[in-house]
């Protein structure tokens, strides 16, 4: 990798906050030169060549898009995104092609990227009078095959570190991307495990019959979720717990530790008036409020020790081992809840700069009050230089097909991301979901709404069994690529485009997966009932009847998620 500076960059930046930094320079191929920069009254501008075939892929967390060239994303954090805009969870300013490098801009502004736009030249008259009737058609028409410009605008900066790192695949590319952030995460086999998020007004006591449930009816389950029910405020927090819906609650955590269950509390860091820590953190907060609660800035040490202190004396040390981080990111289509981009911050950051970095900066405060203590828990929002954190994200929306896609965009990034299940249209669309998550980095049920499992009311809890057994037999497969994530970078969750990077036909792929080292995953939604899968080259068999399948494209028809196996040398 090589660092090439433009310009004045600013001086709050997403690597200035990453504690596990590792930068090793080294040559690239890569001729700098041809990036072309210049400060604008909106801020600074960078634009590249993108030759005629380049393909480019990343930029965070993307639920609607795939392979971006030849469009406009705006990367920013947002809960809500409509379409493929560029809005996210976690958007990353990183993007990766198939001609064997990528770039990262370490920057923590709403970078607007267009991937592959043509400039003014003067052309030769040539007619294009085709009269098309559809707009997917029409599209697809003005795609330009020619070289093209990438143009990276960052509004109110003058400058940027932009970060170069070469390799023969998108993979190798990546981790050293991951690498450089610190390397993968470091988690527990029990993470990896089924967890269970109850419903959110449920008791002390009905948290217990739902565990002994799960214990009765030999249904695998090893984290049980508390949702906002947990404390005496939870929009904004107290991080106190409710006494009248959970009057015992030490019982509680005493019986589901007991029964081999790890507990994960659900929370957001905008802190409510009767928090013990709110007077302690007023004087380290944004000027704006949140739901009547105090924004802390975890960019200052004093606002990180205050809140990680709190947390490990009162929770962590009392039995709690993850936390489902919420509401940490933005919304701006669907709600108006966040704070403004304005708000001014006591470590001199604006909002604009703390919704991209908030989530990782809550990130670090709950590792600091978690200590050593291994964990796997949930974030709603993460962004640059995010791989080290053992935090996975998930989201309110619910398109199951947005969900794979999220699947498969994650590695490209440094991130985790989560198929979570909660309701269903119907009992198959309650199993293909549940078959997608349990071939995911964490098998989640968020039931937060539910007054009981959501399966029952389809009654297939035998299949329910059965398919959380089989997420059990693949926890130490899942481990073993964590393991590789923390060494090397290599992402648990990868798109076939990542390790078969000059194979065209994997460039438009965003259904399909490999999952560890030896599987290929190819999920199904209740709307299909047959689909089309892509084998790359090489021997592969049928996961579930070890039958060989030639590679290419297959039609495949099944009641089973399609999973394939590497067999090479069988």
């Amino acid at each position: 990798m090589k660092k090439f500076t433009f310009g004045i960059p600013e001086a709050i930046v997403p690597s200035n906050f990453c504690r596990g930094l590792r930068y090793d320079e080294t040559e690239v191929q890569y001729n700098a030169d041809k990036v072309q920069f210049k400060t604008t009254a909106r801020g600074c501008l960078l634009e590249l060549p993108l030759e005629d075939g380049e393909e480019v892929f990343g930029f965070g967390l993307q639920l609607k898009g795939f392979n971006h060239k030849g469009h406009k994303l705006t990367l920013r954090a947002n809960s809500d995104p409509v379409a493929n805009t560029g809005d996210s969870h976690a958007p990353v300013p990183f993007f990766v092609t198939n001609r064997g490098y990528g770039m990262y801009f370490d920057t923590a502004r709403y970078v607007e990227v267009c991937c592959g736009y043509g400039k003014n030249k003067s052309r030769p008259k040539v007619e294009n009078n085709t009269i098309i009737a559809t707009a997917e058609d029409l599209y697809r028409k003005c795609g330009l095959r020619e070289q093209t410009v990438m143009s990276v605008e960052i509004p109110v900066a003058k400058g940027v570190d932009v970060y170069i790192f070469e390799g023969d695949s998108i993979t190798d590319i990546v981790c050293q991307y991951n690498m450089f952030s610190g390397g993968g995460c470091d988690v527990p086999e029990w993470g990896l495990g089924v967890m269970y998020r109850c419903y959110a007004r449920y008791t002390g006591d009905e948290v217990i019959a739902m565990a002994k449930y799960f214990r009765e009816k030999d249904i695998p389950c090893d984290i049980i979720g508390l949702e906002p029910g947990w404390q005496s405020s939870s929009y904004s927090c107290s991080y106190v717990w409710d006494r009248e819906r959970y009057p015992n609650h030490e019982e509680v955590v005493q019986y589901l530790r007991g029964h081999d269950f790890h507990i994960n509390l659900w929370e957001h860091a905008f802190v409510n008036s009767t928090s013990p820590i709110y007077e302690t953190l007023h004087d380290y907060s944004g000027d704006y409020e949140v739901w009547q609660g105090l924004i802390p800035d975890f960019a200052t040490e004093e606002a990180q020790q205050i809140f990680a202190d709190y947390h490990r004396q009162y929770l962590v040390e009392n039995g709690i081992d993850g936390f489902k981080l919420d509401e940490c990111d933005n919304s701006d289509f669907v709600h108006d809840w966040s704070f403004p981009n304005c708000t001014e911050f006591p470590s001199g950051m604006d909002g604009e700069q703390y919704h991209s970095l908030f989530g990782t900066l809550y990130m670090q405060t709950i590792m600091r009050a978690l200590g050593d203590r291994q964990t796997l828990s949930e974030v709603r929002n993460a962004g640059a230089l995010a791989a080290s954190y053992p935090f996975v994200l998930y989201s309110d929306l619910y398109d199951h097909k947005d969900f794979i896609r999220g699947i498969v965009n994650a590695g490209f990034s440094g991130l985790l991301w989560t198929a979570e299940v909660r309701h269903a249209k119907s009992r198959e669309d309650f199993l293909r979901r549940l078959q997608t998550n349990v071939f995911s980095v964490q098998c989640l049920i968020n039931a937060w709404y539910c007054e009981k499992a959501p399966w029952l009311e389809f009654d297939c809890e035998a299949e329910v069994r059965e398919l959380l057994q089989t997420r059990k037999t693949l926890v130490p497969m899942l481990k073993k690529a964590f393991e590789a994530y923390k060494k090397n970078g290599k992402p648990p969750i990868r798109a076939l485009v990542m390790d078969y990077t000059q194979d065209a036909q994997t460039y438009g792929i965003d259904d399909e997966y490999l999952f560890c080292d030896s599987l290929l995953v190819a999920p199904m939604t209740a709307e299909e009932r047959t689909r089309r899968v892509y084998l790359p080259e090489g021997d592969w068999c049928d996961y579930w009847t070890k039958e060989p399948v030639r590679n290419g494209w297959i039609e495949v028809e099944t009641t089973k998620i399609p999973v394939f196996e590497k067999c090479e040398g069988k």
